[in-house]
């Protein structure tokens, strides 16, 4: 049993490709998952927490294509975030839910049971096992609002495709640095993904990146902190849209550590210092301070083929015209 208040572990899989055969072990966890260090999973090797197949690995051991890479990471005790979220619609099919800022939605990095989805599952328990939630789309851990989870197979594959045919609109608003001069502007820039020291590739503006649009209002302007509460309405569901468009056209969301002018990612100044086993702490996807809220959700009911319109009012500190 574990230790109480920790989680209870998890299993990361990986199949070896054939650009990484050849690689050992060792030199592939320290390729792939730069948030450890090469000494690190190096002793995660040496504790028998990574196998290679059904055996423990050793960190010379020689990769081969189709080859599974296991790492069980034992209970680990979590960041504490907000747990506390809101039901807003319920039925058979789908649910809809405001969470707070600082909650994750998915399990990822750190988060296990400190997520929406957890959560969700610990106080909805389903019926059956398709009854389980699944999120239609995701929000980021910084962002509070609206999330739209599927409940049955039906609802799943027609709000998925409502949301890859831009049937499904969402709308935002954030805090964003600077006033612009337009109370009504439109930013096109692509998005893609950017290398990244810890995480090897982070998505940001890029000429190179997926079609994206961002239709934005200006709401409200505060000349005297020089800030705008600005409305967003996005048919695209890039990662981390908004943040990155509004940073891209001149106006990065306020206290935003990751996405600055230009809509590129920050990185940490003292890199090159930092040497081998200091592994430098780079702004990451998930983290928090910046304001941005989902704020209202359209889109068609999946069975009765009804348009739902939810709002959700945002968090305190948002400023409002």
């Amino acid at each position: 049993m574990a230790e109480t208040g920790l989680n209870s572990g998890w299993v990361y899989r990986d199949r070896i490709a054939p650009k990484d055969a050849g690689r050992t072990v060792l030199d592939y966890y320290a390729r792939y998952y730069r948030h450890s260090t090469r000494q690190t999973w190096g002793d995660r090797i040496d504790a028998g927490q990574i196998y290679l197949g059904d055996r423990h690995a050793t960190p010379d051991q020689v990769l081969e294509v189709g080859q599974e890479l296991r790492y069980d990471r034992p209970p680990w005790r979590e960041p504490a975030v907000p747990l506390t979220f809101q039901v807003l619609y319920e039925d058979r099919d789908l649910m809809v839910v405001s969470k707070p800022s600082g909650l994750p939605v998915m399990p990822a990095g750190g988060y296990l049971d400190h997520t929406l989805l957890r959560q969700l599952q610990l106080h909805h328990r389903p019926r059956t096992p398709g009854d389980c939630p699944v999120p239609i789309h995701r929000l980021g851990r910084g962002t509070s609002g609206l999330v739209i989870l599927a409940r049955s197979p039906q609802a799943r594959s027609q709000l998925t495709r409502n949301f890859r045919d831009r049937q499904l609109t969402k709308t935002y608003w954030a805090i964003a640095a600077g006033c612009p001069e337009k109370n009504i502007f439109a930013v096109d820039m692509p998005i893609g993904r950017l290398p990244h020291p810890t995480l090897g590739t982070i998505h940001g503006a890029t000429p190179t990146g997926k079609f994206a649009h961002s239709t934005c209002r200006v709401l409200h302007r505060d000349f005297q902190r020089d800030q705008s509460l600005i409305e967003v309405d996005i048919l695209t569901g890039r990662p981390h849209q908004i943040r990155i468009h509004l940073a891209a056209v001149g106006y990065p969301l306020v206290n935003d550590p990751l996405y600055q002018v230009g809509g590129t990612p920050r990185l940490c100044q003292n890199a090159e210092a930092a040497g081998e086993t200091a592994s430098p702490r780079h702004p990451l996807p998930g983290d928090c301070g910046y304001a941005l809220h989902a704020q209202r959700l359209t889109f068609r009911h999946p069975r009765r083929d009804r348009p739902l319109t939810i709002v959700t009012p945002p968090p305190s500190g948002f400023d409002q015209p």
